[in-house]
């Protein structure tokens, strides 16, 4: 059998920060799901693999909606990620992640979530930390951090050229 040629995992992420509200005094919250996994429930921003022909601005919209039910503003880029996993009876996985943020509406009735989304929920910065061993990946916490140390990116960083077919 011939090995399979490697290749990253292209993944896109959601920073979405609950918007103010004139009598809240407390703590950024930040959207998140809580999802089945192979591992078990874990905590994740809207996230996902980028599809075949799909930018990566169109992948966290599209993400952000299936796992939400609410549509994504993407406003700025965070942070480009890459993280490797060692899997047990599998072969290692590496991910590189472009996680975006922006503002997300309100849920759209009658849209349902991924099947596997249990919930969203609104988390603080501490509250985040606290459920670190839930999270999907170590990735979850550090593009928060970044986001709330004010890294952004213009969008237009990463260029998307699509080809038009040969006839």
């Amino acid at each position: 059998m011939k090995p399979q040629p490697w290749a990253p995992h292209v993944t896109v992420a959601a920073v979405v920060e609950h918007p103010a509200e004139p009598d809240y005094q407390g703590p950024a919250r930040f959207l998140m799901v809580e999802e089945h996994t192979v591992d078990g429930l874990r905590l994740n921003q809207p996230a996902g693999h980028l599809e075949a022909g799909e930018t990566l601005l169109d992948a966290v919209r599209r993400e952000t909606l299936e796992e939400t039910a609410r549509a994504f503003m993407p406003r700025a880029l965070v942070g480009v990620y890459m993280t490797h996993f060692a899997r047990v009876g599998l072969a290692d996985a590496t991910y590189l992640r472009f996680t975006y943020c922006g503002e997300a509406g309100e849920v759209l009735a009658g849209r349902e979530l991924d099947r596997d989304i249990v919930r969203t929920l609104w988390m603080t910065l501490d509250q985040l930390r606290e459920t670190q061993s839930l999270h999907r990946t170590p990735l979850v916490l550090r593009c928060v951090e970044d986001y709330l140390d004010g890294r952004r990116f213009p969008l237009d960083l990463v260029y998307t050229d699509s080809v038009a077919p040969l006839p």
